[in-house]
């Protein structure tokens, strides 16, 4: 598995797991400050960034948001 960028300290450190019991949910962590964030496997987009398919929909309990895996791109998801 490589590791990401964590889109809370920037740090190369962001991997996951996939929860067999709740699948399709996939935990994201950090190694280095511990942020963990939800991923539902059901929410996938193109980035308008850098066009690829690797935006998901990440979850943390404060907040919703799309994050690029490719290029770290973060855009929070307002529910107005």
């Amino acid at each position: 598995m490589a590791e990401q960028i964590c889109p809370n300290c920037k740090a190369d450190t962001f991997v996951w797991i996939i929860d067999e019991e709740r699948s399709p949910l996939t935990i994201w962590g950090c190694r280095t400050c511990n942020y963990s964030a939800y991923e539902d496997e059901l929410f996938e987009r193109n980035c308008s960034d850098c066009g690829t398919k690797t935006e998901i929909r990440l979850e943390d309990g404060e907040k919703k948001y799309w994050w690029c895996s490719k290029c770290n791109r973060t855009t929070i998801i307002n529910d107005d």
